[in-house]
């Protein structure tokens, strides 16, 4: 692991990462390192807590599916028994945290990924029958879904309870244990969530782990048998070279710059609307938010003026308005100014929608149009409502524009169009797409959430969450009576007639 990964996984410039149920086995009773509070070297207390986690599994390494609904039925009832608890912790931790906006975009997609898992996780894990071909008749063959073990799952602050709870219910439908790493970013929160997970799973089950940059690059660095790490997708290299180290199989679900293409004959307010509120959703502090418009040349002035009378729609008396998120911290803050100003030197023009304020960090969004390309608002993941307007004069040019560029985790067209629609559909590479809308896919409860290239790798939710999270071991068995004796050794005339045969096209 290359020496700067603790900053790396602790300060990232845009969404920085942290990196049967029992109850009370988070003492010195589990006699794991770290439990009574003494100062252990944090890779010794990891390794320890990593290797009771893995006994534990060989002794029971294929649990039931009462077993594992028992264990999501307890996930569900701890958290949404503390959802007030862990509203306010956010909303300390954020500065102001709209509780409607965690009601909504923690605890309702989080709600349908557990329903979701305890409707349909038994067929998930019954084995699937498969053909063997013609050739291996009357054996059969079929793929039994087997839980890999132990995973990590490193969660960032932006959506601290939906981007830990979400994989770990993805795990547990799929029979594994879990160590999760929380953001210092959010102390509040994690260490309420870990205290929750504390009184509701064995250690050796289900694991939280706080801890500074030291503790979050000991933790990647460890041999388990799945990595899920959401983050940059600069803090992403360096987890995979730390995993590659261990062969550990890594999901990496990261950022980008997420375009939104609005067509030359979409309803074009309906448009701005609906991508404003991707845009303001968790003030842009969301990896699949908009990072920049597409949009006829000619329509930006439109643009501007829909977007700010749609903004004071939204949120009126900005300045005391409960429903804005802050910005996380006051270095985040100040990026995103030194983003505004950097783009303005070079040329460009910010129409800011509202207000902002460095001691409450409240940032109303900003559209900017003219930003040069170099600069580092069009180069950078934007992580905050700053929105980039780029005009085209074409759809080819359009989808040029997008494709020259680092696929991105989300794309957003805006179309009514069939022929338009099918052309972005196929003709662009994103991690996710939704049509006239922005940011749902996330919450559709039968669609895979992932990126592609720089935006990440592997997928999560649903049936893919519980796939990612399983061998899909291929298992066949042959018949009694059989044929595989006809081409065994000596090899002779029967061998080569039979090979013929099979070959014969």
């Amino acid at each position: 692991m290359k020496q700067d990964l603790p900053e790396a996984l602790a300060r990232q410039d845009g969404h920085d990462s942290g990196g049967g149920p029992s109850r009370g086995a988070h003492s010195a009773a589990s006699g794991l390192p770290g439990d009574s509070g003494d100062s252990i070297d944090p890779r010794e207390s990891l390794h320890a807590l990593l290797a009771a986690q893995r006994e534990a599994h060989q002794r029971a390494p294929f649990p039931s599916w009462s077993e594992r609904a028992r264990h999501l039925r307890a996930l569900r009832d701890v958290l949404f028994s503390h959802q007030d608890a862990l509203a306010v912790a956010m909303n300390a931790d954020f500065g102001q945290r709209s509780k409607a906006e965690v009601a909504l975009a923690e605890f309702v997609v989080l709600k349908q990924e557990i329903d979701a898992a305890l409707k349909h996780g038994a067929r998930w894990m019954r084995p699937q029958r498969r053909r063997v071909g013609k050739w291996l008749a009357p054996g059969s063959a079929r793929v039994v879904p087997q839980p890999l073990g132990v995973v990590g799952i490193v969660v960032p602050w932006n959506y601290p309870l939906l981007l830990g709870a979400s994989p770990l219910v993805c795990a547990l439908a799929a029979g594994n244990r879990a160590m999760i790493k929380m953001s210092e970013l959010t102390p509040r929160t994690s260490a309420l969530f870990e205290a929750l997970i504390s009184q509701t799973f064995a250690r050796d089950h289900v694991a939280v782990v706080n801890g500074d940059a030291a503790m979050g690059a000991a933790f990647t660095a460890l041999p388990f048998d799945h990595l899920l790490f959401t983050g940059s997708t600069r803090a992403g290299h360096e987890v995979m070279r730390a995993a590659a180290a261990n062969l550990t199989p890594v999901t990496l679900e990261l950022g980008g710059k997420s375009p939104v293409l609005i067509g030359e004959h979409a309803r074009f307010d309906y448009a701005v609307d609906s991508l404003l509120l991707g845009k303001t959703l968790n003030a842009g502090q969301t990896c699949i938010a908009p990072d920049y418009v597409l949009l006829p040349r000619g329509s930006e002035e439109a643009f501007i003026a829909r977007a700010r009378t749609r903004f004071g729609e939204l949120y009126p008396d900005f300045a005391n308005n409960r429903d804005y998120t802050s910005i996380i911290s006051a270095r985040h803050y100040e990026r995103l100014e030194r983003l505004a100003d950097e783009a303005q030197a070079a040329g460009a023009q910010l129409h800011a929608l509202g207000s902002r304020d460095a001691a409450t960090r409240r940032f109303a969004p900003v559209i900017v149009t003219g930003a040069p390309a170099h600069t580092p608002l069009m180069q950078e993941e934007i992580f905050g409502p700053l929105l980039p307007l780029v005009p085209y004069d074409s759809l080819d040019a359009a989808l040029r524009y997008v494709n020259a560029r680092a696929r991105p985790l989300a794309l957003y067209l805006y179309a009514d169009d069939a022929r338009t629609v099918e052309r972005v559909t196929r003709e662009t590479v994103a991690g996710g797409m939704s049509v006239n809308e922005t940011l749902m896919h996330i919450a559709a409860e039968g669609l895979p959430f992932g990126g592609v290239g720089a935006s990440g790798m592997g997928a999560y939710h649903g049936y893919e969450g519980f796939t990612t999270f399983s061998r899909m071991k291929p298992v066949f068995t042959q018949a009694r009576l059989n044929a595989r004796g006809l081409i065994a050794p000596p090899y002779g005339k029967l061998f080569n007639l039979l090979i013929r045969v099979m070959l014969k096209f």
